[in-house]
């Protein structure tokens, strides 16, 4: 048989023998057609996939070569042809047959290429040619031509080889009369059959572990190729052999692998812990872990044991291997030494390590006569655990090692009590069994496709799985599929529910603990709590992290320990949690607390369910339901139903703080006027939200209904109602600060300070009014409003007499204020003219009266100017006016007082101007503006160094406060023993005078002179006793006043008479005018000057008095 070839599918197989060609059926052998076309020896034969050359191409390319070739093999991608030659060499060439890569094998022509092959492997990056020559070598190239690895020698002459479809394995056949097994790196891996002649070729068929051989004499075998599993399981860790000649270990939990390369064929495997053992043909590899850790996965050699062994089975220990050989077992060390050896009644079908102390572990054994044994690998002895009828497949033990389960050849489960030998109980279709190694009484077990799980004595909770059931750890059963295990988590809900139908609440717990889901929890904590299993509860409670029901686990302990023992009771409190709240209700009542169950259906807002358990019962109780029936109405957003229902539960505060919140005034009202005036704190509170919601009117009725005059005042006060306050501050004089003292701050802060000093004054709060008008005062001369600082100063004098007047102690330090404040009223009120018309571009006053102010203010002025009069606009008003009116001697004196002045520089050039052009004018004033004195007829200077008064008789001037004239006014004061009250009755009798003989007398005292008029009984004469002697002249330095008696005074006239009458302490003040016909007006207010015709024009000006700013409807003090 030179060459054989599969059809693509595999259903056909094409053989050349001789110069036949031959087609079987692979599926039974049976011969479908002989080929007889050629003539001659058929050396190769190959299935075409796509065809046999390119179409366009229309004949064959053909290429020399330099030697004979043996055999040739494409790569996957068809682009380029490996050739192997007779004389040693392979030539790898493109589809054009232009050589690209040129090898030559070491042996040369001594080593003819006589088959080649490249890899079909897609998974492999590079593409890899296998070479087999007659150097008895098998090699491996890269397309590029590097070899990969060494040579591997053979030892006899390859005639074929050939990969399996998917490249993992290499068959090869020759002069040994056999075809071999080879991985894909050339290790042998034994053989597949053995030959009567050199075989001459041999192929895999497709995807399939099937093979075909073609031998020299003509014999074509067909083999099945069986690739059995090798591997062991400890726990979670899995070990299983991988490409034939690597080792993969797997962890089970975590999911990792670690591949461990042996590069010769793998025949057993044992795991235990720690260790791991791998036969190899020639050996026993004995692995350990590097660290204890247990998710470590990285091994290493620990023991060689270079011996050849047959076993059945092999078990590795932590310092022992068992090797299982039909009935036997034999324990070895580490080194290869037997130390032991035990010999068994049957065949040995099941062997496992259950743990143990180092060097003393146990081991599993069933054998195919049913007998069950545990062996200790430091005895001799076995222990025969029980004797079954029927062969034993598969063994566990629980964890407690009290129960043994066992699958039989029967496929069933059987599970046994060890000590009592008893069996507990069977289960049928069984192929394999597992105990959990962390619930004593669950195992589960797998057949026919499903996987069953047994908890205790329940019935079996069955699932569907493929594969064979080799472990059961917590939740995770690990299940052995074909070549793969894998673990599956599985849900233990089953069995824990099962547990709860019999009220096995801690085993239920425990088999929870396995794992279930969140709802299995729940429903295991819920059924805990409801059988009153708290300790198992609160755990399932911790697990779901339900803080809720772990309070109320929490309060039923405390109040366990507290010697509660009511059942019913902390059955009700689950039951309400749960919301199952008739059924609590039910509980409540049963243990006597009828009031919680009240509580819970108001607290639910059940109020009609609530109603309904009350029944017709305590007053107060269905009270208390209406008031918490508005509370939730409250809290739902029904503030309306909410304010019914207080009203009607007597809790009028809530319904009013409801009412005040949403601003229903109307029904504010409505509350406060069917309170009775008794209850005030609704009343009060009402009376605060109508103040807050704008309505003061029906807030001061309420405060009228509860009779809180104060709170009535202060909310007159804060609306700013100030009509009502002060109507009731006259009722209630009591109130007076309370009403007066807001209204001061509230003018003053609307800047109406005149009126706030008014106000302060009244509410008898005289330092703030003083210190308003001072702060006024301050204010109007920094601004140079003179005007007005002459009417605060006017006021405060007038307060400072009244503080005089009120308080004795201060009566003489005021009375000084009094006299000072006045002055400097009299001052500003004549500066302000004066200013206005060096300021103004157009002055309203008469030269005559600013002539007049200015010689009046530098009369006046005191040592210290008061601040804000300027000398120089006053000098420079004089000299200019003087110069206007022809007093030319005055106005040169002005300006040389100027030149000693600082002078402004918007009033340098006309000073200057004015002193030069002064000079032009002659040294002399007009006489037409001398002043009289009207007491003694002497003209006085215009410039007077006396001051204000006579140079002569020394009476004091008295001026008009609008034009500045000296009045004809003179002052005289009243005889001692004389009242004011008798002196104005003396004054309006008005009888007539008889001639009377009038005699001036002058007495002298050590303090003053008194000119006294008086009087003879004898005298006869029709001249006024006052006005005869008037002009007297007298000489000396000292002023003498004019004194009148009763008789002087009865013989004045009422008209001429002006009275300053000031309030006390001051005494009142007379003046007598000696024109009679010239009319004087004075102001009852401020008892200020005029001439008549002036007042009157002023008055109707500014509706006042200029000086204190009396309204003329205003009466008088």
């Amino acid at each position: 048989i030179n060459d054989i070839a599969f059809k693509p599918d595999g259903t056909q197989l094409i053989l050349a023998a001789g110069n036949r060609l031959l087609v079987y059926d692979t599926s039974d052998g049976t011969l479908l057609q002989p080929l007889k076309g050629h003539k001659d020896t058929v050396y190769c034969v190959a299935y075409a996939k796509d065809g046999l050359w390119s179409p366009e191409q229309k004949s064959v390319s053909k290429h020399k070569s330099s030697s004979k070739i043996i055999c040739c093999s494409w790569t996957n991608d068809g682009q380029y042809l490996a050739l192997g030659m007779f004389n040693g060499i392979i030539s790898i060439r493109n589809k054009n047959g232009e050589e690209k890569v040129k090898i030559e094998r070491p042996g040369g022509s001594l080593s003819p290429i006589w088959s080649i092959c490249w890899n079909p492997s897609r998974e492999e990056r590079n593409d890899i040619l296998a070479v087999a020559d007659w150097g008895q070598k098998i090699s491996f190239y890269q397309l590029s031509g590097k070899q990969i690895g060494k040579d591997r020698a053979l030892n006899f002459d390859p005639c074929c080889i050939s990969y399996f479809t998917k490249g993992e394995y290499i068959l090869l056949g020759g002069s040994d009369k056999q075809v071999s097994l080879f991985t894909k790196d050339g290790v042998r891996l034994g053989t597949v059959g053995e030959q009567n002649s050199w075989v001459w070729t041999c192929q895999v068929k497709p995807d399939s572990n099937y093979v075909v051989v073609g031998c020299q004499d003509g014999t074509i075998s067909f083999y099945q190729l069986i690739f059995s599993t090798v591997h062991g399981l400890y726990k979670d860790r899995y070990a299983y052999r991988d490409s034939m000649t690597d080792v993969i270990v797997q962890h089970l939990i975590t999911e990792q692998k670690v591949r461990i390369k042996c590069k010769e064929l793998v025949k057993k495997i044992a795991i235990y812990r720690n260790r791991l053992a791998i036969q190899l043909p020639e050996k026993i590899l004995i692995y350990e872990l590097y660290s204890e850790d247990s998710s470590d996965m990285h091994y290493r050699v620990k023991e060689k044991i270079i011996k050849k062994f047959e076993c059945n089975l092999l078990v590795v220990c932590a310092n022992h291997i068992i090797l299982c050989q039909e009935k036997r077992l034999q324990c070895l060390s580490f080194s290869g030494v037997k130390e032991r050896e035990w010999q068994m009644e049957s065949l040995i079908r099941y062997i496992k390590v259950i743990g143990g102390p180092p060097g003393r572990e146990g081991l599993l054994v069933g054998l195919k006569n049913g007998q069950i044994l545990k062996i200790f690998v430091d005895n001799l002895f076995a222990i025969i655990l029980l004797k079954q009828a029927t062969a034993v497949r598969c063994l566990d033990m629980s964890a407690s090692r009290k129960k043994l389960a066992v699958v039989d050849e029967n496929d069933t489960c059987l599970v046994y009590d060890i000590d009592t030998k008893e069996l507990l109980f069977q289960e049928p279709n069984a192929n394999s069994v597992a105990w959990n190694t962390q619930c004593e009484d669950m195992l589960c077990f797998s057949g026919g496709g499903y996987l069953n799980i047994k908890a205790s004595t329940f019935p079996v909770h069955r699932q569907k799985l493929q594969g064979f059931v080799v472990g059961y750890n917590g939740s995770k059963i690990f299940c052995l599929h074909v070549f793969s295990i894998s673990a599956v988590e599985v849900p233990q809900s089953a069995p824990m529910y099962q547990y709860l139908d019999r009220k096995l609440f801690k085993e239920a717990y425990q088999i929870a603990c396995l794992g279930v889901t969140d709802t299995d929890w729940r429903e295991l904590a819920m059924e805990a709590l409801e059988g009153l299993d708290f300790e198992t509860a609160k755990k399932a409670f911790i697990r779901v992290q339900d803080l809720r029901y772990l309070e109320l686990i929490s309060s039923i302990e405390e109040r366990k320990k507290r010697g509660e023992t009511n059942n019913d009771l902390f059955l009700a409190d689950v039951f309400s949690y749960q919301g199952k709240f008739h059924e609590a209700a039910k509980l409540y009542k049963r243990s006597g607390h009828e009031n919680l169950a009240l509580e819970m259906y108001t607290d639910l807002c059940m109020f009609e369910y609530a109603k309904d358990f009350l029944g017709s019962g305590d007053p107060k109780e269905t009270k208390m339901l209406i008031t918490k029936q508005a509370d939730w109405a409250r809290n739902i957003k029904e503030p309306k139903a909410a304010v019914e229902m207080y009203i009607s539960a007597g809790e009028h505060v809530k319904a009013i703080e409801i009412c005040g919140d949403h601003g229903w005034v109307d029904m504010l009202i409505d509350i406060a006027r069917k309170l009775d005036k008794a209850e005030r704190e609704p009343l009060l509170l009402c009376a605060t939200y109508l103040k807050k919601l704008d309505s003061p009117g029906y807030a001061a009725e309420t405060y009228l209904k509860m009779g809180d005059l104060k709170s009535l005042v202060q909310l007159h006060v804060e609306t700013q109602r100030w009509d009502e306050a002060f109507a009731l501050g006259e009722k209630h004089p009591e109130f007076k600060d309370d009403i007066y003292v807001p209204y001061a701050q509230w003018l003053a802060e609307n800047d109406r300070f005149e009126e706030a000093q008014k106000a302060f004054h009244k509410a008898g709060r005289q330092r703030e009014a003083v210190q308003v008008l001072e702060q006024l005062t301050n204010n109007a001369v920094a601004e140079s409003r003179f005007n007005d600082a002459a009417y605060y100063y006017w006021m405060l004098s007038m307060q400072c007499l009244d503080i005089a007047q009120a308080d004795p102690a201060q009566k003489d330090m005021m009375l000084g204020k009094f006299h000072h404040f006045q002055r400097l009223a009299e001052l500003y009120h004549g500066y302000h003219a004066i200013h206005r018309h060096t300021e103004d571009p157009f002055s309203v006053h008469r030269p005559e009266t600013l002539f007049n102010i200015s010689r009046f203010l530098l009369h006046s002025l005191p040592k210290d100017t008061p601040l804000g009069i300027s000398k120089v606009k006053i000098l420079f008003t004089l000299a200019k006016q003087s110069k206007a009116l022809g007093a030319y001697r005055l106005a040169r004196h002005a300006y040389d007082k100027l030149r000693g002045l600082y002078i402004p520089a918007r009033f340098q050039k006309s000073i200057e101007l004015g002193t030069l052009t002064i000079r032009a004018k002659p040294f002399h004033d007009s006489e037409e503006l001398v002043p009289l004195c009207y007491r003694c007829s002497t003209n006085n200077p215009l410039l007077n160094n006396l001051g204000n008064v006579c140079i002569n008789c020394r009476q004091p001037f008295i001026f008009s406060a609008s034009s500045y004239d000296v009045l004809h006014l003179v002052e005289f004061y009243l005889e001692e023993g004389i009242t004011d009250e008798e002196a104005i009755s003396l004054i309006d009798l008005e009888v007539p005078r008889p001639k009377q003989d009038n005699r001036q007398q002058e007495i002298a005292n050590s303090s003053s002179q008194i000119l006294r008029l008086v009087e003879t009984k004898d005298s006869m004469g029709d001249e006024d006793p006052f006005t005869a002697k008037l002009s007297f002249e007298q000489g000396g330095s000292e002023f003498v006043p004019v004194v009148v008696s009763r008789l002087v005074l009865r013989s004045m006239s009422r008209r001429d008479v002006l009275i300053k009458r000031w309030p006390p302490p001051l005494r009142w003040q007379y003046f007598r005018s000696l024109l009679p016909d010239a009319s004087i007006t004075m102001c009852p207010s401020c008892f200020q000057m005029f001439h008549s015709e002036d007042y009157e024009l002023l008055v109707l000006q500014h509706g006042c008095c200029p000086y204190c700013r009396r309204c003329k409807d205003d009466p008088g003090p």
